[in-house]
């Protein structure tokens, strides 16, 4: 009787000792957290991602592929309780920063997560420089807990594959519509003038194609910063002259285009200061012209009166005047 007794005792000071000291706990201000009863996290219901406008960024072949269920987030603060059967899953939320370089699961890649390599779609070997932040999203935390076993590595994966994609068949804005005209020898050169060129648009792109990343593993990427773009050191010295002549010939043409213009300017000018002269002296004809109409209908009295006038006027300037004789 008194073994009995005795371990109901230590029994009943466990479950004192394992509720009560451990069953109690907090979340920080930059974490969040998700309770498991017996492995399975508490779920919303039957709300899922596709229910949240996180999904609106996924293909509609996607969207079957990541669908996650929601889960109830248990927010900073505290204390909270949990049963020995239940088991709290927390997660910082604070906005971490990396290499795009940097692989998770080889961190001796990418030149130990320094510099990523790429291909241009003229074949030129490039290596690219930069960061990338991002930050678990608290609208898909299932996703990120126990949807991919490690959800960073795949979006490093997925934004490397991008920027690849994105770096071989980069083309700078205008170079089509240029494209047969004389802006065409301005606007052409390497891909990775382009790139460099670009940087803001190359930056902007990879943000909006990587939108996705927080419905398919639960993080949210932030920003992406490319900095840096350059190619192999034994192309530097070709990529150099061939930007110098590139430099040299828009020079030229951008003297040539000026020298036109002020050409035309100037024959504008000269067609529109005759043109002004012909009119003044067209002005006075057309003033007499009207004179001479309102004279003739005032009669034939007034037009001979204005040609007696306008004789005697002409014979006042004359030094010698011949006339004909009448028999």
């Amino acid at each position: 009787m008194d073994i009995v007794i005795g371990v109901g005792i230590g029994f009943l000071a466990w479950v004192i000792v394992r509720c009560g000291l451990t069953g109690f706990y907090t979340v920080d201000q930059n974490e969040r957290a998700v309770k498991t009863v017996f492995g399975r996290a508490q779920r919303m219901g039957d709300l899922t991602t596709l229910n949240d406008p996180i999904a609106e960024s996924l293909r509609d072949d996607e969207k079957e592929r990541y669908r996650f269920p929601q889960v109830r987030v248990i927010m900073p603060g505290g204390p909270y309780f949990k049963w020995p059967w239940e088991k709290v899953r927390k997660v910082s939320i604070a906005t971490a920063t990396a290499n795009m370089a940097f692989d998770p699961e080889l961190p001796t890649a990418n030149r130990n997560g320094t510099v990523l390599e790429a291909v241009t779609k003229d074949q030129l070997n490039t290596g690219l420089t930069g960061q990338i932040r991002f930050q678990v999203s608290e609208r898909n935390l299932y996703a990120y807990l126990f949807g991919v076993r490690n959800p960073i590595a795949h979006v490093m994966g997925y934004f490397v594959s991008v920027l690849r994609e994105r770096i071989a068949t980069f083309e700078a804005p205008g170079k089509k519509e240029a494209e047969g005209t004389a802006e065409a020898v301005s606007v052409e050169g390497i891909s990775i003038n382009d790139l460099r060129k670009n940087l803001r648009d190359l930056n902007e792109h990879m943000d909006r194609e990587c939108r996705c990343s927080q419905a398919r593993y639960g993080i949210l990427l932030d920003a992406s910063l490319i900095t840096g773009i350059d190619p192999p050191p034994e192309v530097e010295s070709a990529l150099a002259a061939i930007n110098t002549a590139h430099n040299q010939v828009s020079s030229d043409i951008s003297l040539a285009t000026a020298s036109a213009d002020q050409r035309i300017v100037e024959s504008r000018r000269a067609v529109e200061i005759e043109t002004l002269k012909a009119e003044a002296e067209a002005e006075p004809l057309r003033r007499l012209a009207a004179q001479l109409v309102e004279l003739k209908g005032s009669g034939k009295a007034a037009m001979g009166t204005y040609v007696r006038n306008a004789k005697l006027a002409l014979f006042a300037q004359a030094n010698r005047i011949i006339g004909e004789v009448k028999p």
